[in-house]
């Protein structure tokens, strides 16, 4: 088994939350016409300008440092089958040398991130979320 400088139980709580996140809608307010100021507004679950839930993700992962995001970079592409467990120091060192854009938005830009990571923990023979 490779070993992970973060806790697999730390990238557990990771995934839910991301999970938590990636489930909010952007707010869409139908336009039925007529009188806007009778038209339903967005009720639960949609994900508002002041909803500081992206941002607080990215605030922390930005303080795990270089080297664990690089880790989170190549969880992220084990998972998704982008390697096996025999590359993951090849994931690692390409995580490394491929940081173009400051890895949390990177990471958030993929909707999947979070089963990406969940796979990628069981094929390091960590286990899935239930164990």
């Amino acid at each position: 088994m490779d070993e992970l400088s973060i806790e697999p139980d730390y990238i557990r709580r990771l995934v839910f939350k991301v999970r938590t996140f990636m489930a909010d809608e952007a707010p869409v307010i139908p336009d039925p016409g007529g009188n806007p100021s009778d038209d339903e507004l967005p009720t639960t679950l949609q994900d508002g300008f002041d909803d500081l839930s992206r941002e607080e993700i990215i605030e922390e992962i930005e303080g795990l440092g270089p080297a664990k995001q690089d880790e989170l970079v190549a969880l992220m592409w084990l998972g998704r089958d982008d390697g096996s467990p025999e590359d993951w120091p090849e994931l690692l060192k390409m995580a490394r040398e491929r940081r173009e854009t400051p890895t949390p938005h990177y990471l958030l830009d993929h909707p999947l991130v979070a089963d990406y990571w969940a796979n990628g923990l069981d094929i390091l023979g960590y286990g899935s979320l239930a164990d």
